[in-house]
């Protein structure tokens, strides 16, 4: 009986949601067959199987959210992918040789070193070969998931040629080659997370830059984060002669100590920095690499500064005090989330994973809700006129490919509204205690997709005209639905406008999307009576809700502001004297 096991994923990448199992127990499976669809943080992966044979048990169910090397199912009769020995069928490498044995880092190394040798000798690094590393994607952005690779090894690759589909936070975008010629290997594979810089793909005849020979180091082994904190915690509390129980606080208990967040300083990768010898001995330099702290961080104390092992326990016993303190500690406008109640003592529940964009969208929200200091004004605008004129022109915008909504009227309306009043039109710098004023005007307009809420950004809006707005604003809103917004679409807003008056409500509160510091919100018009003239007239009515950061705007600057809102929308004249 073989056990296959989910595979590593990617860089980062420890768990996800299984969306759909593609086998079931008496089914036949062969090495490299996709088996399930599992959804990541950003993307739908298909995981291939690296055993043969026939399904015995599924250990899983759809739903549910699962990690690396966790069981998936088992096998009867199964072989590895590409091995002959069934009991490493599951494995990813040969587990490491016990720390006890003396032996074993002296073996790891020469394997280590068999094995940069035999790197640095590999065809993709020849010189004949050039690299097309993953290109800056936008501001804040330094990683995605790959979702599709379109090109194969041999295939003819051209510059400007869309090689893959690439998924970040909110929104998946096609790469295009920097580089011509025929590709010659892959680096990556679909599902993994890459970064700004990665190397994907070699070139056949290309001229790469000679790279410079590298001094080589001493190959280490990497620690995981809780893992090392682990080691460290004990290596520390060994070094005093107490046990985990004496070592930790009354009021916490021995279980929480491996849910300690890894401090910065522990758990980081030697080797891939070439930096001067310590005064360290090889015993010391290993503790050191086995509880995750990194020797040039330790304060040597003996003759010439020598690290001992009693300065790496210190140091490994003051990193995870400080991780400790922190984790305790709830940052400024962060609080520790109530303990839910066990729902299902009242009645049948189901739990769906918050995936995705909704859970980017949750977290952005919080922390602009944390941040901020938010108060909304509501106020209301007489658009009768206004639309009578939206009426008549409508058919011009859609000549030009667009729609004359209310929304792309409001995008002019605030633009001119923030060139009066430019503090809305700003940004808070806490750390330097500055305010930042932008003398560019980029809206960005909510919608609501079924991924989550994406807000694309319309540039330089108050150099535009209705017409161009509405044609800009349709082209968008396409984009959004068909998930083909890019990164630079959703970057660079000062400014929100939100509208559901297509849903419906008389107003509503809207989050500040930070780091801008107001935000408007739409609401459905309806027919209203209104005392004009010494008589009840029935007049069309748009509610507006502004919601401003408290910080830099307000109230009073707030009630002028969304004032002149409605009294352009009411006198569209204003726009062409004062706009």
């Amino acid at each position: 009986m073989i056990e296959f096991k989910l595979p590593e994923l990617g860089e980062n990448i420890e768990q996800g949601d299984l969306v759909r199992l593609m086998v079931e127990p008496g089914a036949a499976v062969s090495a490299g067959q996709s088996v399930m669809e599992l959804e990541t943080d950003k993307a739908v992966v298909e995981v291939p199987s690296s055993v043969s044979g026939t399904v015995q048990e599924i250990c899983v169910k759809e739903g549910d959210k699962i990690k690396v090397g966790q069981v998936i199912f088992t096998v009867d009769g199964a072989e590895a992918k590409g091995s002959g020995v069934p009991s490493q069928a599951a494995a990813p490498a040969p587990a490491p040789a016990p720390r006890e044995k003396p032996a074993a880092p002296a073996s790891k190394e020469v394997a280590a070193a068999t094995s940069q040798a035999a790197a640095s000798s590999a065809p993709s690094s020849t010189p004949g070969a050039s690299e097309f590393k993953l290109p800056e994607l936008g501001e804040n952005i330094s990683q995605g998931d790959l979702v599709r690779l379109m090109i194969a090894p041999g295939a003819r690759v051209s510059e400007g040629q869309p090689i893959m589909e690439l998924e970040t936070d909110k929104a998946v975008v096609e790469v295009p080659s920097s580089v011509s010629g025929v590709v010659k290997e892959l680096k990556v594979k679909e599902g993994e997370k890459i970064k700004v810089g990665q190397v994907i793909f070699t070139l056949e005849g290309g001229a790469a830059a000679a790279q410079p020979a590298r001094p080589r180091s001493a190959p280490v082994e990497h620690v995981s984060g809780q893992h090392g904190a682990r080691l460290a915690f004990q290596a520390a509390i060994r070094a005093e002669g107490k046990t985990e129980e004496q070592a930790l606080p009354p009021d916490q208990p021995q279980q929480t100590v491996p849910s300690f967040s890894m401090p910065a300083q522990l758990g980081k990768v030697a080797g891939t920095e070439h930096r001067q010898p310590v005064p360290a001995a090889p015993h010391v330099r290993r503790l050191a690499r086995e509880v995750g702290v990194d020797i040039y961080d330790v304060k040597g104390t003996g003759p010439g500064g020598r690290i001992s092992e009693d300065a790496v326990k210190a140091h490994a016993k003051a990193l995870l005090s400080a991780a400790a303190t922190a984790a305790a500690t709830p940052r400024a406008g962060h609080f520790a989330q109530p303990q839910l109640p066990d729902f299902a003592k009242w009645g049948k529940i189901e739990r769906v994973s918050m995936r995705g964009v909704r859970r980017k969208t949750a977290e952005h929200l919080a922390e602009a809700w944390n941040t901020i200091p938010h108060v909304t004004q509501h106020d209301r605008a007489d658009i009768t006129e206004l639309e009578q004129l939206r009426a008549r022109f409508a058919p011009k915008a859609e000549e030009a490919g667009g729609k004359m909504t209310v929304t792309a009227i409001a995008l002019k309306v605030c633009a001119a509204a923030l060139k009066v009043f430019p503090q809305f039109n700003a940004s808070i710098d806490i750390e330097k205690e500055e305010i930042v004023y932008k003398q560019y005007i980029n809206i960005g307009v909510a919608a609501d997709t079924d991924r989550g809420l994406l807000v694309p950004v319309i540039r330089d809006v108050e150099k535009k005209n209705i017409v161009e707005l509405a044609v800009e604003l349709s082209q968008l809103s396409k984009k959004a639905r068909e998930k083909k917004l890019s990164p630079a679409d959703m970057e660079g807003g000062t400014f929100t406008i939100t509208n559901l008056g297509g849903i419906g409500g008389v107003g509503f509160t809207p989050i500040v999307n930070f780091p801008e510091v107001a935000i408007l919100g739409l609401s459905r018009s309806r027919m209203e009576p209104e005392w004009l003239n010494g008589k009840f007239e029935p007049r069309l009515i748009l509610p507006l809700s502004l919601s401003y950061d408290h910080r830099l705007i307000d109230g009073a600057d707030a009630a002028r502001f969304l004032r002149w809102i409605s009294e352009a929308f009411e006198q569209p004249f204003l726009l062409s004297v004062q706009g």
